[in-house]
């Protein structure tokens, strides 16, 4: 086990030591905050006043000894001085990362202006070097939920949020969830709801500056309904509905991409389907034929709506040809169900909502708005996209039509349908379209 000591101001930090003195506060024009920390195996401990006073005289200072801090120490040292300086790093434990470069933590945090609040940060070291990021801010409510997910990691659901999180080992696993059960516990007691405490995460919503590869690998989710390919899938006797139905999705998609519409036939898919799978497909006609439909709606081309930007549906969002010969460099996916096809090749956006009169996209557009602009400026153009393009994607197109051409909604809602004849808004998109539109005039 190793101890680290960090001295922390609000603008000046110190190198860490190992080593807590009795003068806890130093006065150098202005007041230095002291904590130490106990580093496990990838977990990273803060230690109290209690533990602190105890360990103090079996340490040594790495600062005396002259000794450089380690790799660990400079991310450490790092993340704290990304915190407030009236907020304490109480845990930090090191994540899995789908890249061999980046480097991740999730820490918790606490702040001195109420002991019950708790919130959770994603740190992002994207490179070698020790230049520290945050990517992700969950605030932890009292209906906060902490669940194991079976394969190593864990999930957690905080105001209809869910994020999965695998630390590096199962002893930081549990170090995470010890100390994630007390922050629930606090939240909980203290009733702490949106509204009612928690303003302080604000200061971190606004500093979120992770590049887009870290916010996606944030953002992942395991629920998806449609995936990127990743290998072929093998099925086993044990192999239930759901993944024989994404197989057969795949495949059928392969099939029809390849062929020509206009002479194919569906006894020619569920024949293709059948010498490719090597599985009965009897029982998944009705599945079949269903996805046929929607498969033959979605592979329409993406439409036009204005140079630099493109409407489509999740067909066109797979499409690599189709993306790179429309000068795609940018993709915005409005859709809770899609994975991101090409992460390594395009910047994305997300927006995880479902198609449903209980969303609330209106929030979302100021950032949708950024995004598309933030396309048009790089010279490249940005797909907008949901499973068809028809309501999710269609409002946030309209929104930012309103916004950018300064056209009330019923002249914008006019000229995207005019180039994509699909579009029609959900009843609740709409009232919230009407609502922006008001925004936009005041």
């Amino acid at each position: 086990m190793a101890l680290l000591t960090l001295c922390r101001t609000p603008s000046l930090a110190t190198t860490p030591v190992s080593s807590l003195k009795d003068d806890t506060f130093q006065r150098r024009g202005r007041l230095q905050k002291r904590e130490s920390f106990a580093v496990v195996k990838g977990a990273v401990h803060l230690l109290e006043d209690a533990e602190k006073s105890n360990r103090d005289e079996d340490l040594s200072s790495e600062e005396e000894s002259g000794k450089a801090p380690d790799s660990r120490s400079r991310q450490l040292h790092a993340m704290v001085e990304q915190l407030r300086p009236e907020d304490t790093m109480k845990l930090a434990v090191q994540l899995e990362s789908v890249s061999s470069v980046r480097v991740r933590y999730l820490i918790v945090v606490s702040t001195l202006g109420s002991k019950e609040e708790s919130l959770l940060l994603g740190m992002d070291f994207p490179n070698s070097d020790d230049h520290c990021t945050i990517g992700l801010v969950m605030p932890i409510w009292s209906d906060t939920q902490v669940y194991l997910d079976g394969d190593g990691g864990f999930s957690i659901t905080s105001a209809e949020e869910t994020r999965i999180f695998k630390p590096v080992s199962m002893q930081t696993m549990w170090s995470v969830l010890q100390v994630l059960h007390g922050c629930c516990e606090r939240a909980l007691k203290a009733v702490v709801i949106p509204g009612n405490g928690l303003e302080w995460a604000q200061h971190y919503h606004q500093h979120i500056e992770s590049d887009r590869y870290c916010l996606n690998e944030w953002e992942a989710m395991t629920d998806l309904e449609s995936v990127r390919k990743d290998g072929e899938e093998r099925l086993d006797s044990s192999s239930d509905r759901v993944s024989e139905e994404k197989l057969i999705k795949r495949h059928m998609r392969d099939i029809m991409s390849t062929e020509d519409l206009d002479s194919l036939t569906c006894r020619m898919v569920y024949d293709a389907l059948q010498e490719r799978i090597g599985f009965d497909i009897k029982p998944f006609k009705k599945y079949i034929d269903n996805e046929i439909l929607v498969t033959i709606a979605q592979m329409d081309k993406p439409s036009k709506i204005f140079d630099y930007l493109y409407l489509g549906s999740e067909w066109n969002a797979a499409n690599f040809e189709e993306l790179h010969k429309n000068n795609v460099g940018y993709i915005l996916n409005v859709t809770r169900e899609i994975d991101n096809f090409f992460p390594d090749s395009f910047t994305y956006m997300n927006v995880r909502v479902y198609d449903e009169e209980s969303t609330d996209l209106l929030p979302h557009w100021t950032d949708t708005f950024n995004f598309i602009n933030a396309a048009r400026k790089s010279g490249q153009a940005v797909l907008v996209h949901c499973k068809m393009g028809i309501s999710r994607s269609g409002s946030t197109v309209v929104a930012y039509a309103m916004k950018q051409q300064h056209w009330p909604l019923d002249a914008a809602l006019a000229y995207v349908k005019e180039r994509r004849s699909i579009v029609k808004p959900n009843e609740a998109f709409m009232k919230q379209l009407q609502t922006y539109d008001g925004i936009l005039k005041a």
